[in-house]
């Protein structure tokens, strides 16, 4: 598929979200709103019996948003906190995270915690004091991931029915990784320790095969039969992980995923613009719409 174009997404009206342009949201910020300006709020979210640290982007304006929830990668070096950015210029709230025992939250890293860690920051946002703080609308919440996030995307979409999609970008499946050797594992996971704690190379080799045969992202295809998903490749190598996932749910019948593979590399140094005007767009079709 081509890549979008930034000149082609100036063509897009504005939302009825009182959203601008996809490329107004990435390069001009919105109308002050001096009741009800912009801001960022500090998240301290309860997981597996700690506290993990995330942030708020809140868009501006009265009432209540529909929120786009980032999930990072392995270890997360690149958090997409321009994408979030760009996503609240375009009217949504914007909220990311860090896993148990990576970037100062609490707690041992592994694998299942991750998945867990999804599954309460989303049960954090829908809790009714922290939904009207925070000003989320729970019935408009979609989620993406970068890299092993987009794994962990894959698999939250995969159970919580009440998401209205998901990006998967430049996915990493977890589970297609845990079927290398040990000894590679170990070496590979050497080089991503890097803000990880309560854990070794060779915890976490484990851990992958261990988790290999359960975690495999084509297992959550009947799950994500009828849940819309933004699918984007890069050239970093895995994008054969993105291409078993989608033809896996295309046959269980969907017809909503978007998939498309673009000349950058794996932090899409080179194509963040691009980016943010490809998941803007995609996050269009939601406006003023209720989740399933």
């Amino acid at each position: 598929m081509r890549s979008l174009t930034i000149a082609s997404s100036a063509l897009l009206v504005a939302t009825s979200l009182g959203a601008q342009q996809p490329s107004r949201a990435i390069d001009r910020d919105p109308p002050r709103d001096t009741l009800h300006p912009a801001r960022m709020q500090v998240l301290h979210i309860p997981s597996g019996g700690v506290k993990i640290n995330g942030v708020a982007y809140i868009a501006t304006g009265a009432g209540r948003h529909p929120t786009f929830v980032i999930f990072h990668g392995l270890p997360g070096n690149e958090k997409n906190l321009d994408l979030a950015q760009a996503v609240r210029r375009a009217g949504w709230n914007a909220v990311t995270f860090n896993y148990r025992g990576s970037w100062g939250s609490p707690g041992a890293f592994r694998f299942g915690n991750n998945l867990e860690d999804a599954d309460a920051v989303l049960a954090f946002l829908r809790d009714t004091a922290n939904a009207r703080s925070l000003g989320v609308d729970t019935t408009r919440i979609a989620i993406a991931g970068h890299s092993m996030g987009g794994w962990v995307a894959a698999l939250t979409a995969a159970h919580d029915k009440a998401l209205l999609g998901a990006v998967l970008i430049s996915m990493a499946d977890m589970g297609r990784e845990g079927d290398t050797t040990r000894a590679e594992l170990v070496k590979q996971s050497a080089d991503n320790m890097e803000s990880l704690a309560g854990i070794t190379p060779e915890i976490m080799a484990d851990d992958l095969r261990a988790g290999a045969k359960r975690w495999r992202v084509t297992n959550a295809a009947p799950g994500l039969a009828r849940v819309p998903l933004l699918v984007l490749t890069s050239d970093d190598g895995l994008a054969p992980h993105s291409a078993s996932l989608v033809a896996a749910v295309r046959a269980q019948g969907n017809t909503r995923v978007t998939a498309a593979h673009t000349a950058t590399d794996h932090a899409w140094s080179d194509r963040r613009l691009m980016l943010e005007a490809r998941v803007i767009q995609w996050l269009r079709q939601f406006e003023g719409t209720r989740s399933r």
